[in-house]
């Protein structure tokens, strides 16, 4: 399964203007939604409220000699002022919460779309590893423009279907033959925006990814600039970066080009439209076929209902970064439910694990392919064989973490895929080959996963030496460690994450490499302790090219014979 889904399908492309999904993702993005409905009813209302009363005080004051005094104009001065005021409140109000709004939208969005990659059940960590530079582009600096969208677009896109067709309507009941040129020539905008947009649609497409390659080439050039500066060649992707650097401006002059050009275009269209109206009505009033207070009021209504779609267009350009990203980020929240979660329950302990015909496919092909084996509880199984040949996948296929493309791993009788993670994995002792260690105390990563008792816990650290770490650290257990364990050493951190998984009570063990980082004196106590545990009873299965270790098994899969 991927997390996220080609942002170039044909599905993608036909995404509407406001994207249900987006609705369904966030609740503020909702709120928006109806508060912004709501202004624009306000606004359409004051706009002909200060349509009819401008209509009346020009009629008046131009074809009535006697009513040109201000007390005469009382009422359509005060009916004015209060529409322009309301018009301008309404306006100042709907842009503070767009922007609140948008601003909690991104941040539901970012939340729900981490929660959706770090989620085991919906994104495997082979295929994070493989997403994780256009996923980092996409959730902070493409989402952010999404403001410009929530903020700017989405009210000027409610504003068309709301102001646009009511003032319309009221330019048809002033003046039919007005309104019938509004309606012919209104479809002339949105067609050129169409035609505009895919152009525009595909030229972002090309910024987006320009802009994940740049990011990707940096993270990997900051992770292995300690390694180029020792070797001496720390400035030679420095041709790289700026080829992409290079790439990046390209496709972003080419997408303001276009948004400048276009900007001119719809604002052309609109100006001809308004000025086509305004012919009709001055040639009808030379002839005498209509009165000066409805061609007033026509022309007055006339730019308010093309303002609407000329706000769309200024803010098409700016929100198009914004929506591809989102359609993104949708993609991948989408992907938690595109998974079912199975509801099964087993039991682990005394529960034989069968291996049968797996193949796991990754980005450099099959590891591990065809594989089949039985791992049976009493006993210590050791996976071993080259690297690259997919023994830390079946681990982590074992755990539910990856997907078999091939074959079945069954627990019992139960297939993994159908079990419910949470019970499962709560079964579960699991050491990676980078365990996890969080800011905090070494007590707290000691209880991380669960407090085990105070015996077990003793008896863990002395088979894991650990003991021997605690006496020197300066604060023993409340000794705080930095994120990654920062405070201690590599072989430190592989004792306390031992010491961890051996304190449990889990009925299965599954450790990575355990006893790398370790000498052989402490990697001989802690495999000791692991033969013991398996023979009272437990599931223990080890990933271990140690010949020691080897010897000790009462299993062994190796994956260079298996897979031949």
């Amino acid at each position: 399964m991927t997390a996220t889904a080609a942002p170039a399908t044909a599905e993608a492309r036909r995404r509407p203007p406001l994207d249900p999904r987006l609705l369904r993702a966030s609740r503020s993005a909702r709120r928006h939604v109806i508060l912004t409905s709501v202004f624009s009813v306000g606004t359409v209302v004051a706009v002909i409220a200060a349509a009819v009363a401008l209509a009346g005080l020009v009629a008046e004051i131009i074809t009535d000699s006697t009513r040109r005094s201000f007390a005469d104009q009382a009422v359509h001065l005060t009916v004015l002022a209060v529409a322009l005021t309301a018009r301008a409140a309404m306006s100042y109000l709907a842009d503070r919460t767009g922007r609140r709004a948008a601003h909690a939208t991104i941040d539901e969005l970012r939340v729900a779309a981490l929660d959706a990659l770090t989620d085991p059940t919906t994104t495997s960590p082979r295929d994070l590893l493989g997403q994780r530079e256009r996923a980092l582009t996409v959730v902070l600096r493409g989402l952010d423009r999404l403001s410009d969208y929530l903020s700017g677009y989405l009210p000027a896109l409610l504003s068309t279907v709301i102001i646009t067709p009511m003032v319309v309507a009221a330019v048809l009941w002033t003046d039919w033959i007005s309104g019938v040129i509004i309606i012919v020539t209104i479809p002339l905008i949105p067609l050129f925006m169409v035609l505009i947009g895919l152009v525009t649609r595909d030229r972002t497409r090309r910024k987006l990814d320009a802009m994940s390659h740049q990011n990707a080439q940096l993270v990997d050039l900051m992770t292995g600039l300690p390694t180029l500066r020792a070797l001496g060649r720390a400035q030679g992707p420095a041709g790289q970066v700026a080829d992409l650097g290079e790439r990046l401006r390209r496709t972003t002059m080419s997408s303001l080009r276009i948004a400048f050009l276009s900007g001119a275009v719809l604002e052309l269209l609109a100006t001809l439209s308004v000025a086509l109206v305004a012919v009709s009505i001055g040639l009808r009033l030379v002839f005498g076929e209509m009165s000066l207070y409805s061609g007033v009021l026509a022309l007055v209504l006339a730019p308010e209902a093309y303002l609407p779609l000329r706000q769309i267009g200024a803010q098409f350009h700016n929100a198009e970064d914004g929506v591809a990203a989102a359609d993104d980020v949708l993609d991948v929240i989408d992907s938690r439910h595109d998974e079912s979660r199975g509801t099964s329950q087993v039991t682990a302990r005394g529960a034989v694990i069968s291996i049968d015909d797996v193949g796991i496919a990754g980005r450099d092909g099959w590891a591990p392919r065809g594989l089949t084996a039985t791992i049976r509880p009493g006993e210590l199984t050791v996976l071993t064989g080259p690297n690259g040949t997919g023994k830390s996948t079946v681990v982590a296929a074992i755990l539910g973490l990856h997907r078999p493309d091939e074959g079945t791993i069954r627990i019992g009788d139960v297939d993994v895929l159908d079990l419910e993670p949470d019970p499962y994995r709560s079964q579960i002792a699991w050491l990676p080959q980078h365990p996890a260690i969080v800011p905090g105390t070494v007590a707290e990563n000691l209880a991380l996963f669960g407090g085990p008792a105070e015996g077990a816990l003793n008896d863990a650290a002395r088979a894991a030496a650990f003991d021997e770490v605690l006496a020197d650290l300066p604060n023993g257990l409340d000794t705080m460690l930095g994120a990654g364990g920062a405070g201690l050493s590599a072989g430190q951190r592989q004792r306390l994450a031992l010491t961890r998984t051996l304190a449990s009570s889990a009925p299965l063990l599954l450790l990575d490499e355990p006893t790398a980082h370790l000498d052989d004196e402490t990697a001989d106590r802690v495999l000791a302790a692991l033969v013991a545990r398996a023979h009272a009873g437990a599931t223990v299965v080890m990933v271990s090219h140690r010949p020691a270790t080897l010897a000790a098994a009462d299993r062994v899969v190796d994956f260079g014979e298996a897979l031949r």
